[in-house]
């Protein structure tokens, strides 16, 4: 097992960035969870620094140019356990484990096209506003593989579950589900920068005493950094590299 000291600056889980909003607090649902705390669960899924979609998928196209390159790469299976850690001295500190594996596909001519790669990970957050222990995993296809292509594009599922607990209002702690499904997430070769994507969202949950929760949406990679959250109709920008969100 290699120990990997995360580039980004903190792992974050659930609602550990606030969304800002131009207007008044939105309402809750069933008195618990309102509209700004699940897009900020959405965001903490997302971003870079908190080892959401962006970071994995970042991951992902690494290893697909590493093994894409192997001798009879074809068929070839490859896992790799990563453990992901806050820097000494952090406001908010983290503790990850992660497992990944991935499989490459080939063509017709026994060319590496695409790889398979399935993700299990587990740890605990501790960040001023929220403490949590979760779990999650991942699904994705990374297509892209050939040299003649100048893009990677993804397609797969993301799932994080897992505990929280407010600091900031004690009686909101309980139990969360964010899944996204990822269609089309195009990251540019060169650079590794993410240009274009959509994806289905779903957050789900329970608060004891108050009920459940659930929110549907859609999100929209912008290609310049941010995406468009979209919960039960109303519109958020999420920064990709920090997680901050803003309803428009």
């Amino acid at each position: 097992m290699k120990k990997v000291q995360l580039i980004f600056t903190a792992m974050l889980l659930l609602s550990a960035v606030a969304c800002k909003k131009n207007s008044s607090t939105s309402p809750a649902i069933n008195g618990n969870v309102s509209n700004a705390e699940a897009a900020s669960m959405v965001a903490g899924s997302v971003s870079l620094n908190s080892n959401g979609v962006a970071s994995l998928a970042g991951d992902a196209t690494i290893d697909a140019i590493a093994i894409g390159r192997l001798p009879d790469a074809c068929g070839t299976i490859k896992s790799d356990s990563i453990s992901r850690q806050s820097s000494a001295g952090s406001a908010v500190t983290y503790n990850y484990k992660l497992k990944y594996s991935y499989t490459v596909n080939c063509n017709s001519n026994s060319q590496p096209d695409s790889l398979s790669s399935t993700l299990t990970y587990s740890g605990s957050f501790n960040g001023p506003k929220l403490s949590s222990s979760n779990s999650g995993s991942s699904i994705f296809t990374v297509n892209g593989l050939l040299p003649t292509a100048a893009d990677f594009v993804i397609n797969g599922e993301f799932k994080r579950a897992g505990s929280f607990s407010s600091k900031v209002d004690t009686t909101h702690h309980g139990n969360s589900n964010v899944d996204i499904v990822i269609n089309s997430l195009t990251i540019l070769k060169h650079s590794r920068t993410i240009v274009s994507g959509n994806a289905a969202i779903s957050v789900t949950g329970d608060v004891p005493n108050k009920g459940s929760f659930s929110y549907t949406g859609t999100l929209v990679f912008n290609g310049n950094g941010t995406a468009t959250l979209t919960l039960n109709g109303t519109v958020y920008m999420i920064k990709l590299d920090s997680g901050d969100c803003a309803r428009v």
